[in-house]
């Protein structure tokens, strides 16, 4: 369930460069700024402080695009995350080494050597904002809102604050997660690095120029956030509300979208969605007949099916990683200038290419279709279209008793309690988007009087 699409780009008078695009100042800690160099880099800071984190913790319970749990172990948001980081650290990495090797003239080279710890950090956070129930959760919030018992609330906010939640995005509530100051908490979030929180964002624009899927990469109530750091960092924009790319989002994105497609396959393969020789066959296109070849007599000594297509997905995303960090290198001049579209893998050679779109084209038709998906989803948008419903009408009449007691339920973090009817919405929608899927069944039940305490 690829969710990346083709960048568009944006004209600038200036090209980024990357002596500011890679800065350790920290949101809501400008002022603390301490440029020694410590043990661990501020970068790598950032990567620590989100892997302890509890939106993070709460990915584990979160579907990724098979039902969990199962009997077969498949992934989640959390491993995926985390397999995310691992294959985005990597390319940077080669990138690192490629480009500091092309600039090593340069007094701010050595800066590069972050790439690695940037990208993973973002790799980490780029589904921290997701929904539970998988990406048909972002769908049911945007419906809840142009289709359901939302729609009546149009008339309560402004042209923006519709389009926000219309057009729900994980991404830009990965952003929000991030940078905001929840009830109790310290100003700038997580207080992550301005470097960090730019490349988590993978639609720099708002709600108001979402493209054709409804992706875009900030809230209105974060736009100004955004905007400092892409000053901060050179990131220019058209001056009617969209940026260019921080360069490292086109790792991240490629990164995600390797994973997704790659492990999917995998994942479908240990569900007997997909058999054994078709699995083989997609991951094997990827290689030229020398490569095949040494591929087959490998897998030959292993009896495992499930370890003979694990050897073939470490192979097929070593070939990713090599292909988008090469692109990446040699597109740099594009991708710094704001105008390469596209994506890193569309920027690989055709065989990769090829490949890779006939993994998408069973994924799309084989794993995303199949009853075990379609099942969670069903289910996933029965569930948060009551949470929506109750939670929403709470915020619009706090007074009533019922509203009290559901707003018992919520966590103080969440701003439900707020004299503005839209930062009441707001925390309910932060409310819904944090929860685990368990959480979500669980008060749906409890809600329902289908389950209650223990006399």
């Amino acid at each position: 369930m690829n969710e990346s699409n083709a960048s568009v780009s944006v004209t600038v008078q200036t090209p980024m460069h990357w002596s500011r695009l890679i800065s350790d100042k920290r949101l809501g800690m400008e002022e603390y700024h301490d440029p020694r160099r410590h043990i661990r880099s501020d970068f790598q800071r950032d990567y620590d402080r989100l892997i302890f984190s509890s939106p993070f913790r709460r990915l584990q319970n979160k579907t990724q695009v098979f039902p969990l749990p199962g009997s077969v172990f498949v992934h989640n948001r959390l491993t995926h995350s985390l397999e995310v980081s691992s294959v985005g650290r990597s390319m940077a990495n080669e990138a690192a080494l490629m480009l500091m090797e092309r600039h090593k003239a340069e007094d701010w080279a050595e800066q590069l050597r972050h790439i690695g710890d940037i990208t993973a950090t973002a790799c980490l956070a780029h589904d921290l904002g997701n929904p539970p129930f998988g990406h048909s959760g972002e769908k049911t919030i945007s419906t809840f809102f142009t289709e359901g018992a939302g729609r009546p609330l149009r008339e309560l906010l402004t042209e923006r604050q519709w389009a926000d939640v219309c057009h729900f995005e994980g991404n830009a509530n990965s952003f929000r997660q991030l940078t905001h100051q929840f009830e109790g908490r310290r100003e700038g979030g997580y207080a992550m690095t301005y470097s960090s929180l730019a490349a988590v964002v993978k639609y720099p624009y708002p709600s108001t120029r979402a493209n054709a899927k409804g992706k875009f990469g900030f809230f209105g109530t974060e736009e100004e956030i955004y905007r400092r750091v892409a000053a901060e960092l050179g990131i220019p924009g058209d001056g009617d509300g969209r940026f260019a790319r921080h360069p490292l989002v086109w790792l991240v994105e490629a990164a995600d979208d390797i994973c997704y497609q790659v492990m999917d396959i995998e994942d479908a393969h240990r569900l007997r969605i997909l058999s054994t020789p078709e699995v083989k066959d997609l991951m094997l296109g990827f290689f030229g007949e020398a490569d095949r070849g040494r591929m087959t007599r490998s897998m030959a000594r292993l009896n495992d099916p499930n370890e003979q297509i694990g050897y073939l997905r470490s192979n097929v995303i070593g070939a990713l990683v090599r292909a988008c960090s090469k692109a990446f290198v040699d597109n740099e001049d594009r991708i710094l200038a704001g105008t390469a579209t596209g994506s890193l893998i569309g920027m690989a050679d055709e065989r990769l290419r090829d490949a890779y779109a006939a993994c998408s084209r069973v994924a799309c038709d084989r794993i995303y279709r199949s009853a075990e998906v379609v099942d969670i989803e069903i289910a996933g948008n029965r569930i948060l279209t009551y949470l929506l419903t109750h939670l929403a009408e709470a915020a619009r009449y706090p007074e009533r008793n019922f509203s009290r007691l559901l707003f018992e339920k919520v966590p103080a973090q969440y701003a439900i309690r707020n004299a503005d009817f839209y930062a009441r919405l707001q925390g309910v929608l932060d409310h819904v988007a944090g929860m685990t899927d368990v959480y979500a069944l669980n008060l749906y039940r409890q809600l329902n009087g289908l389950t209650l305490p223990a006399v």
